[in-house]
């Protein structure tokens, strides 16, 4: 559980880098078995991002829910989703997380109130204020987590709860993850103020901007937000400034995007920038990374056999789910 504050040690430093290096290496793999036509359908890679997820998760308690995107495969991992169901779920196949029958876009798993993936920009930022007043009603200290992308500040659902959760107070960390461009819009095409940060301001929410690849940046942040809501403190905003080093989804040729700007934003890649800090201040030793890369390369091969033995569903039960079932 966060207390506000981050112990830096051996340690930890071993599962930030193991987090964003499974989730990389995780997405690495899904892109290619989309090529082999393994994994149908949408799949939006979190390439790029990882210290968002990686520093975030560890600020939240067990009891806390996490609402995420369309982009949620990294946030489930960083979770504690096993990569195994996770892998199942883009293969459509009966033993993934969600049953086969949300894919990429919508991961869930309840036991760890990881209340999805949501296909729907800003979709997830009400359900995120609901879940928060139902902890509050029911008595339980919980915080809400919502992720969302800097799209979906373009929304009506952004507005209407960030006003909500100002208003009656509510434990909610509002994630933003500004990865600059809204599927193919650049910021600054859609919004006159690009500043994320300063709009949950017009609400009284307390917002901070960060630097979203840094992992340890974006956990201090966390650490604190989380602490001022569960002292009492309602709602607060979070700012990642991040960036996506592959296409919005796998159709898209990203001709939107300058080669240079690119090539400066994976300059500042956060795993190897994270990972040479820690060689060099002596808190990780080069055995140590590649421990950390062998245990996630051997993970996420079990996850992909596991995907590929897995069951379809039969056909006959298709419609188990989709509306409710008669009772005799």
């Amino acid at each position: 559980m966060s207390s506000g504050k981050l112990k830096l040690d051996r340690g930890h430093c071993m599962e930030l880098l193991r987090s964003m290096l499974h989730i990389r290496r995780f997405e690495e793999a899904c892109a290619e078995l989309y090529t082999q036509e393994k994994i149908r359908g949408f799949l939006h890679l979190y390439v790029g991002e990882e210290a968002v997820a990686a520093g975030l998760m560890p600020a939240l308690a067990p009891d806390d829910a996490v609402v995420s995107t369309y982009r949620d495969h990294g946030h489930a991992l960083a979770r504690g989703v096993p990569a195994s169901a996770i892998m199942a779920e883009m293969f459509g196949k009966q033993q993934g997380c969600s049953g086969g029958r949300g894919g990429s876009m919508h991961i869930f798993d309840a036991a760890r109130r990881f209340y999805g993936g949501n296909a729907i920009v800003g979709g997830g930022l009400p359900l995120a204020v609901g879940l928060a007043l139902a902890d509050r009603m029911q008595g339980r200290s919980a915080v809400t987590a919502a992720i969302f992308g800097e799209g979906a500040v373009a929304e009506g659902e952004f507005h209407e709860s960030l006003n909500l959760a100002a208003l009656w107070q509510l434990p909610v960390l509002f994630v933003c993850e500004n990865n600059l461009y809204a599927m193919g819009t650049a910021l600054a095409l859609s919004e006159s103020e690009t500043d994320i940060s300063r709009k949950a301001g017009c609400y009284r929410i307390p917002s901070v901007a960060v630097d979203g690849m840094n992992v340890v940046e974006v956990e201090v942040a966390a650490r604190r937000a989380v602490a001022a809501i569960r002292a009492g403190g309602g709602p607060q905003f979070l700012e990642c400034r991040t960036y996506r080093f592959r296409a919005h989804s796998m159709f898209d040729a990203q001709l939107y995007r300058d080669k240079a700007e690119v090539a400066a934003w994976m300059a500042r890649d956060p795993i190897p920038r994270f990972r040479d800090w820690a060689v060099a201040a002596g808190e990780l030793h080069a055995a140590d990374v590649e421990a950390i890369e062998a245990a996630v390369a051997e993970d996420v091969a079990a996850a992909i056999a596991f995907a590929e033995a897995g069951t379809l569903e039969p056909v006959e039960t298709l419609l188990r789910h989709v509306g409710a079932e008669a009772r005799a």
